[in-house]
């Protein structure tokens, strides 16, 4: 079965809590002006603030160009039917803007809600991926189906981006781990990390907004096996993340110093990176997405 088409994407875009939140009418006037900006996608996470899909379909509603994607839909939260469904639905609403990020979450977030049912992340993701690509008895298999990425780090996961889906989608990651999952995805799969980003040449205000950042996921195994694999070790993670962790996964100062990281993971092999601008709490970082709109124009 093939994807639906896609739109082309142009090379930066914008992944964000902060949006999650807002009442819909901020949402629709944030989404225009990301549009307006320069930006190509709008990505929304899994978070109790906002509903990945509610808010993509306002994004959608309110843009012309705009990509909006999940990043990510978690597996464990919607029948693979119902995902398919719903990422079909808004696919054909807008043809081509709407690309559906899976994930397998994280264990010490699963365990809360479905207790000691977290296992093996590639086997849960192949096999949720056969459901969703199942054909209900007595129906016509579909020729195609909604573009999608997966969230993914290790080489296995990485794997079956490439095998089963329509590319992957890093997070918390280097270039350096960039330019692995191109070697492994091959040349003609999407690659989309994020990166995060504080505009301000204040280095104890970037380090203060990288560790309160960082402070969750230095708790998820998926993501230190992740950054051991890259180079780091268990004395990063002390402390609320060593200054060479944070330097590497959180990159602070200027707009020509935000670009060059950007620069980083396009010239590794990155299609579209997504900068996740990093604000006081989860206040709308707005300031920062205008100031960097200009510098993130890539031919």
């Amino acid at each position: 079965m093939e994807p639906s088409e896609l739109a082309p994407l142009n090379r930066v875009g914008v992944w964000t809590f902060a949006l999650g939140g807002l009442p819909f009418p901020m949402l629709r006037e944030a989404a225009a002006e990301i549009e307006e900006l320069g930006y190509g996608s709008l990505w929304f996470p899994e978070s109790p603030a906002g509903e990945p899909f509610v808010a993509s379909s306002l994004v959608l509603a309110s843009t012309s160009t705009l990509i909006a994607g999940t990043g990510i839909a978690s597996i464990w939260l919607r029948h693979p039917a119902t995902m398919n469904a719903t990422a079909r639905g808004l696919g054909r609403a807008f043809p081509g803007r709407f690309l559906l990020g899976l994930g397998v979450s994280h264990a010490l977030m699963v365990d809360t809600l479905f207790p000691d049912q977290y296992a093996k992340p590639v086997a849960l993701m192949r096999k949720y991926l056969d459901d969703m690509d199942a054909v209900p008895m007595g129906r016509e298999p579909p020729r195609e189906r909604p573009p999608r990425v997966l969230a993914a780090l290790g080489d296995k996961m990485l794997e079956l981006a490439r095998d089963r889906a329509d590319g992957a989608h890093p997070y918390n990651a280097t270039a350096e781990h960039t330019a692995h999952a191109r070697a492994v995805l091959g040349p003609d799969k999407l690659l989309v990390p994020e990166q995060a980003v504080v505009l301000s040449s204040d280095r104890s205000e970037v380090r203060a907004r990288a560790r309160a950042h960082l402070s969750t996921y230095l708790l998820l195994e998926n993501y230190r096996n992740n950054w051991l694999r890259l180079g780091f070790t268990e004395d990063d993670f002390a402390d609320g993340g060593s200054e060479r962790l944070c330097d590497a996964l959180v990159v602070g100062g200027d707009a020509e110093a935000i670009r060059r990281r950007v620069a980083d993971h396009l010239q590794a092999g990155a299609d579209h990176v997504l900068i996740q601008a990093l604000g006081e709490g989860r206040t709308v970082p707005l300031d920062q997405w205008r100031e960097l709109g200009p510098a993130l124009q890539f031919d």
